[in-house]
C-alpha cells in the first residue's frame, strides 16, 4: 500500500494505544513514533535509535489543544508567534509542564512540539487522541529515512506497524525555535 486510508490510521493508532512503535511519513522524512506516556514505549524508541536521552524527542499534534497538557501557557507575544506557524513545520520549545518526563524534555526545562501540517501524521494524532512522540526514522547520526521500503529494510519488526504515504515534500526536517525568545535553533 502507497498511502495510508483512515483503517491504516486506526490501526497505527491501535499499536500505539498498546505501547507499539509506529512508522509514518512527516512534512521531510519518515518519523518514529509512540506514546508519549509510555515509558516503556518511550525507553524502545530512544534504544532503537541510539538516542541519548538528554537530547530530548518532539512531540506533534492535529492541533494545539492536544498539547496543553504537556506544555505550559505562553506570554501573549509568544503565543502569537506560535500561532503564527501551525499549523506547519515548526517546532517550538515551550516550558514542559511540571512532571513530563525527562525522556521526553531531555535535559531541558522545555518540550519541543509541533502542530504537524501533513496529513497522515495529522490525522494519526487524532485517531490516537492526542499528541505522539515525532523522531526522525533512522539510527542517530544516520541520515532520516525518505523511502518507506528503506525504512522496512532498516528496522524491520523493531518497528510494530509501518503507515505508509507520501512524505510532505519539503527538503529539511522541521525548524525548532524557541518560544519564549523567538531564536532560531535549527533551521
Amino acid at each position: 500500500m502507497n498511502t495510508a486510508d483512515d483503517t491504516t490510521v486506526q490501526e497505527a493508532a491501535r499499536v500505539l494505544r498498546t505501547g507499539g512503535l509506529v512508522a509514518y511519513p512527516t512534512e521531510a522524512v519518515f518519523g518514529l513514533g509512540c506514546d508519549p506516556r509510555n515509558e516503556a514505549a518511550l525507553d524502545r524508541l530512544l534504544k532503537l535509535k541510539g538516542r541519548a536521552q538528554e537530547k530530548g524527542l518532539i512531540l506533534i499534534a492535529a492541533d494545539a489543544a492536544q498539547l496543553e497538557p504537556w506544555i505550559e501557557a505562553l506570554p501573549n507575544d509568544a503565543a502569537t508567534r506560535v500561532r503564527a506557524t501551525w499549523p506547519g513545520p515548526v517546532t517550538w520549545l515551550i516550558p514542559a509542564r511540571p512532571g513530563i518526563s525527562a525522556r521526553l524534555r531531555g535535559a531541558h526545562t522545555s518540550l519541543a512540539v509541533r502542530v504537524t501540517a501533513h496529513p497522515v501524521a495529522a490525522a494519526l494524532a487524532r485517531a490516537f487522541g492526542g499528541a505522539l512522540v515525532s523522531t526522525s526514522a533512522n539510527p542517530s547520526g544516520a541520515p532520516p529515512a525518505r523511502d518507506l521500503d528503506a525504512l522496512r529494510a532498516r528496522f524491520g519488526a523493531a518497528i510494530d506497524y509501518y503507515l505508509a504515504g507520501p512524505l510532505g515534500g519539503r527538503e529539511r526536517p522541521s525548524e525548532i525555535r524557541d518560544a519564549l525568545s523567538g531564536e532560531i535553533l535549527r533551521n
